[in-house]
């Protein structure tokens, strides 16, 4: 019983933290409101007793991703008035793949309760070993090729940020290296003062 309450708690969450990522106004609040929803859904997969993907979802996610994405969001000058233009031309679009994602759900919950009875685990059954042994055997491509995608997410990413403005001052290292003494110091002889 108590654990389906704190199911629920962290679904209805969820839920809310989710509605609050497409229906923010500032670009800065939605990426805080996903970080709230990734923190409910890392304790959802807790309460499925996979706490390696919980603790994955809490460090890969929340710990890099969207630190990244709030830097972006934050660095960028985003026009937000020129982001809304569109909200009401790709609303029906966003309104069949709402209809699905919750079709998809419903099928999900419908299956745990008049599906078959899940599958029973050995005594020592550790499902981070059995992920990790899927993971970097049978799927070890899609993780390679996962990790080039992301690689270059960041790079992307840290380029976009990296503009030349003309306020801000920046050193060169290759013009401080060929300085020479004669071009930076001048040696003035002046005469002393008396008192």
């Amino acid at each position: 019983m108590f654990e389906s309450v704190i199911f629920y708690a962290f679904g209805a969450v969820l839920l809310l933290s989710g509605l609050r990522v497409i229906t923010a106004r500032n670009p800065v609040h939605g990426a805080l409101f996903l970080v709230l929803a990734f923190f409910s859904a890392a304790g959802l997969w807790l309460l499925l007793r996979a706490e390696f993907l919980a603790i994955a979802l809490v460090v890969v996610y929340v710990g890099a991703v969207m630190v990244l994405f709030l830097f972006v969001v934050m660095m960028l000058d985003i026009n937000l008035e020129r982001v809304r233009e569109g909200f009401w031309a790709n609303l029906p679009l966003a309104l069949v793949v709402g209809v699905i994602l919750v079709w998809e759900m419903i099928t999900v919950v419908a299956y745990h309760y008049y599906g078959t009875a899940p599958r029973q685990f050995p005594a020592g059954y550790s499902n981070t070993k059995e992920l990790g042994r899927l993971l970097y055997t049978d799927y070890a491509y899609a993780f390679e090729v996962a990790a080039v995608i992301l690689l270059v997410a960041i790079i992307a990413a840290i380029a976009l940020t990296l503009r030349r403005r003309k306020d801000s001052r920046s050193q060169r290292p290759s013009d401080q290296v060929r300085a020479r003494r004669e071009e930076r110091v001048r040696l003035v002889a002046m005469p002393a003062e008396k008192e």
